[in-house]
């Protein structure tokens, strides 16, 4: 039998990244997931989870699947596809339907309708809701309900978590996918895929905040008692470090990168007063001698800024320095040496690298890399709803429930979006 083969497309500002997974069943654990490819490309026409310019985000889009069904040997038909971008927003809702058996027993469709009638009262004009996320259930004025389904009652009331983002910029990320001719299987909002990626089910139990530091973005995405209580993106990321080492050197931002990339640290103190770089050794023009522990003092203000933005959600949240589970620092900029401190010092939480180590593959030099821990939650996405359909149950409780809410709302929203393809 044909192995289902799951793809995550990442769209990014910086890089479009693929991860493919193939399902295979054993007997021991029933279905396994194995990532078996991972593709990065430069993303263009992109920035800050909005289209700028169609056909150059297109191509890039195009190129990264080109290479992945090069790597893979076969075509790729289909996608999970993780967009973000600070246009998205999380908002309370609440639904009250009554149950429609006589004899009172709530079935799923009750749980259905009533999460139907939470997100038709909370639906702002010009957005488009990704996700419909209950946080409890209250039944004939009893709170504190996970799960009704089989309870009996007269009254079914839910609380939820709306993900949503504006319209248009929904609508052109989604023509982007369509004109390179793949089909979306579902359309997710990236920071969550990446959370599940990176965090397990007690983590998101007990309290975890998930900071994807991008090139142009960082999401921040908080969970307590296995539900999300809070997600910001927030308008900086890694490429602003770039430019402020280019603006404090006086050099281009290609030079810029690359010292970055290979001398740069959160930390002034990882450098002694003797350590020193020569811009020229870079490709700069002229020959410079720099010292390493001021280019480290650029990248800790920058990166001191992130994590006082990061500070704020928290303290929107109600929740500084109160999350047991800490943060968990994932994204291509989260790679930077010293920087898994410099949150500890901001954030006063626990604080860690994360990334999908959790899976197998045949090439963790990619797939372990934090770079890619979005595309590959898409991945994780995609299997969980699989899993779901088979029946083997959910693996987590704020990703599983409403799914087939979720994918519902999904399949009318790509009905939409495909009306736009000429």
């Amino acid at each position: 039998m044909k192995q289902p083969l799951i793809v995550g497309l990442d769209l990014g500002s910086s890089q479009i990244r693929l991860a493919m997974g193939q399902v295979s069943q054993t007997p021991e654990r029933g279905p396994v997931l194995n990532v078996v490819g991972a593709v990065a490309v430069p993303s263009q026409g992109i920035s800050k989870g909005v289209v700028t310019a169609l056909e150059d985000a297109v191509a890039a889009v195009s190129s990264g699947l080109e290479q992945g069904e090069q790597q893979l040997g076969m075509p790729i038909d289909e996608a999970v596809v993780g967009i973000g971008g600070t246009h998205f927003n999380v908002i309370d809702a609440k639904g009250v339907v009554g149950v429609s058996r006589a004899d009172g027993d709530i079935r799923p469709e009750d749980v259905e309708r009533v999460m139907e009638s939470a997100r038709s009262a909370a639906n702002p004009a010009n957005h488009e809701i990704l996700h419909v996320l209950p946080h409890g259930f209250t039944v004939d004025g009893q709170s504190g309900i996970t799960d009704p389904v089989g309870m009996h009652g007269i009254r079914l009331e839910a609380n939820a978590h709306l993900v949503l983002g504006i319209a248009g910029n929904v609508r052109n990320m989604t023509k982007c996918v369509f004109r390179t001719g793949l089909d979306i299987a579902s359309l997710v909002f990236g920071p969550m895929a990446c959370a599940q990626a990176v965090t397990n089910a007690r983590e998101r139990e007990l309290g975890v905040c998930v900071v994807n530091i991008g090139a142009a973005t960082t999401s921040v995405i908080l969970f307590e008692e296995g539900d999300l209580i809070h997600a910001k993106v927030i308008p900086i990321g890694s490429e602003h470090i770039t430019s402020d080492i280019a603006i404090g050197l006086r050099i281009s931002l290609e030079v810029a990168e690359q010292i970055k990339l290979l001398h740069g640290s959160a930390l002034p103190e990882h450098y002694g007063k003797q350590d020193e770089v020569d811009m020229a050794t870079f490709g700069a023009e002229v020959s410079e001698i720099v010292s390493l522990q001021y280019l480290s003092e650029i990248i800790q203000a920058r990166t001191e800024e992130i994590f006082e933005k990061v500070e704020e959600e928290l303290r929107a949240a109600d929740r500084s320095g109160l999350l047991p589970a800490g943060a968990v620092l994932t994204g291509g900029g989260a790679k930077l040496p010293g920087i898994v401190e410099v949150a500890k010092a901001s954030l006063r939480l626990p604080s860690s690298l994360g990334a999908a180590t959790h899976l197998q593959t045949p090439m963790p030099e990619k797939v372990h890399d934090p770079s890619f821990a979005t595309a590959v939650g898409l991945v994780q996405w995609g299997f969980d709803e699989i899993r779901q359909e088979g029946g083997s149950g959910p693996s987590a409780r704020v990703f599983a429930r409403g799914g087939d809410l979720v994918k519902k709302v999904g399949g009318s929203i790509k009905k939409v979006f495909k009306s736009f393809i000429p």
